[in-house]
């Protein structure tokens, strides 16, 4: 943790460090999704306003694909830095299968509003497809990732420790 992160957690009530601490893989899950929430709708909106405009699911599928590559290098290395215990091109692939599910779902409510429901309107694609979309996809994915794609807590080292030798001796930093 960065000495200005730990200042602040250590402010903290010592209720509030306890849950952060309990629960910091779903919240690190939480801002990557947050990241990558940002990247799937600036992606989406700059094809569906402009080479994509009669196309807005195509523009979406695209967004949500560009946002699912960004998702697996963050999620491994951060969210789930800590967690693996399969080789790592089965892992690359659950993580696609997964994401790809992932998709399925996210697309679902933009689909059924635009195809089934008929609502043309930016707020419906908002809704449906950035909000409804992303949260299922989102609660889908957080569990499937655990069970599935990083199933082994521990499995990896929380911290790399490099060697560094000085004048003084050798010694271990973070």
């Amino acid at each position: 943790m960065l000495p200005a992160v730990r200042r602040i957690f250590n402010r903290l009530p010592e209720p509030l460090r306890f849950l952060i601490n309990k629960h910091r893989e779903l919240i690190r899950f939480a801002v990557v999704g947050g990241t990558t929430f940002l990247i799937d709708n600036g992606v989406w909106y700059a094809l569906k306003l402009t080479v994509l405009q009669d196309k807005v699911v195509t523009a979406k599928a695209i967004a949500v694909l560009v946002a699912v590559i960004s998702s697996y290098v963050l999620s491994r290395e951060w969210s789930f830095h800590t967690r693996g215990g399969r080789e790592r091109h089965h892992e690359a692939a659950l993580f696609f299968v997964v994401s790809g599910i992932g998709i399925g779902v996210n697309l679902a409510p933009l689909y059924v509003s635009r195809h089934m429901i008929d609502l043309h309107s930016e707020v419906a694609d908002f809704i449906s497809g950035s909000v409804i979309g992303m949260l299922l996809a989102t609660a889908v994915k957080f569990w499937a990732m655990r069970k599935f794609v990083f199933p082994e807590a521990d499995a990896r080292p929380s911290v790399r420790r490099l060697r560094v030798v000085a004048e003084e001796g050798e010694r271990e930093v973070a």
